[in-house]
């Protein structure tokens, strides 16, 4: 773990530098071993050809790992069955990762990132908080960026839907920017998300690293949500990472006499989806992921069959769903972890099918991870 935490600290190696010495070399220990004329050929600079020869972090690599295990948190190596998976596939990913909280259980959900404008209007940061406590109710994982404004919004949205959210920071795990943040970051970790950040411990705020910080938020996302986005918005430069790292993109109309409009409104005409409720957003995600593969309804014959009742055991209900519906009743909510019991799905799975559920109408999502059927 030292060379990687070490080569992660190395000056002019970023997660593009880094992805070229792993494919030359193959592990980072074997870049430290690397001789000059081969770092020369990669066209590295000077001064971090200099610094890997002369294992410049190797001293400080060590006493990195000890100081993030005594904020409470861990490092996640690219090589590591822990990495997010999703993140992984991206070009370049960083070859570190520090987390914070209940990392694990963030990325075991389906993850969509909500993100927008520093400078929100009142109706921007409704938007955001309404669709992140949709969303994180039912079992998907808020994405933000603990800036101020909608990514602020979206985290305290998730948080109060009782759901998880995960920060990624532009800093250190140790740092947190916004400074009037601090509690929410906090919250977010106490309320069983966590913060992810690319950064060694007391990395500064610098403006360079908020597009790496970018490539993150999309990176562990299946789609992206930009809510109020001005015409040079840094939420368009995370709109475009998306694309190119193929995930889906929605955006939240706008007034078109408003700034906070120009982007988002943009987005749409040139192809996102536009999203008006948390229905919008999950048909977008992949079937496979979050259960969305619904058969036709008997009232409108096709689509998800938002809307529709029923008393009697619904058609065609998969096999999971079945067995899901039928430990639920209109009369007494049962709690989520009644049901991992009850039911002997895994979280990741039992979650697919609530949402399936949810979208076709037949369940109630009450406070406190309650469900109910719908009658």
């Amino acid at each position: 773990m030292k060379d990687w935490i070490a080569l992660n600290m190395t000056r002019g190696v970023g997660p593009r530098a880094a992805t070229k010495l792993l494919e030359r070399f193959g592990s980072p220990a074997a870049v430290f071993q690397a001789r000059r004329p081969e770092l020369e050929s990669l066209r590295l600079t000077p001064e971090t050809i200099e610094s890997i020869i002369k294992r410049e972090f190797d001293e400080r690599a060590n006493a990195e790992l000890e100081r993030v295990k005594q904020l409470g948190g861990d490092i996640l190596l690219l090589d590591d069955g822990n990495y997010p998976s999703l993140l992984r596939e991206i070009a370049d990913p960083p070859i570190t990762l520090y987390v914070k909280g209940n990392w694990a259980a963030c990325f075991e959900q389906p993850c969509v990132a909500i993100i927008g404008s520093r400078m929100s209007s009142t109706n921007g940061t409704n938007a955001s908080q309404m669709l992140a406590r949709d969303l994180a109710s039912r079992g998907i994982c808020v994405i933000s960026g603990l800036a101020r404004g909608i990514d602020t919004s979206a985290h305290k949205g998730a948080i109060d839907g009782g759901g998880r959210t995960v920060a990624v920071m532009g800093t250190g795990i140790d740092s947190v920017y916004p400074k009037e943040n601090r509690r929410l970051v906090d919250e977010i970790v106490g309320s069983g998300g966590a913060v992810v950040s690319q950064f060694p411990l007391g990395t500064p705020p610098l403006s360079e690293n908020f597009p790496y910080r970018n490539r993150i938020i999309s990176g562990l996302s299946l789609g992206v949500v930009i809510v109020e986005a001005t015409e040079s918005s840094g939420s368009l430069i995370t709109a475009r990472l998306a694309v190119e790292q193929n995930r889906e993109v929605m955006a939240v109309p706008g007034n078109i006499t408003s700034r906070n409009s120009v982007g988002t409104n943009y987005l749409i005409k040139s192809g996102a989806k536009l999203v008006q409720q948390w229905q919008d957003i999950v048909a977008e995600l992949p079937s496979e992921v979050v259960g969305l593969i619904l058969p036709p309804t008997i009232e409108n014959g096709t689509g998800l069959g938002i809307g529709t009742k029923t008393a009697s055991e619904p058609p065609g209900l998969s096999e999971n769903e079945r067995l899901v519906w039928r430990h639920l009743t209109p009369d007494e909510p049962v709690h989520i972890d009644v049901l991992l019991t009850s039911c002997g799905l895994n979280f990741g799975d039992l979650n697919a099918v609530l949402v399936a559920l949810d979208i076709r109408d037949l369940i109630r999502v009450l406070p406190g991870k309650h469900y109910a059927r719908r009658t």
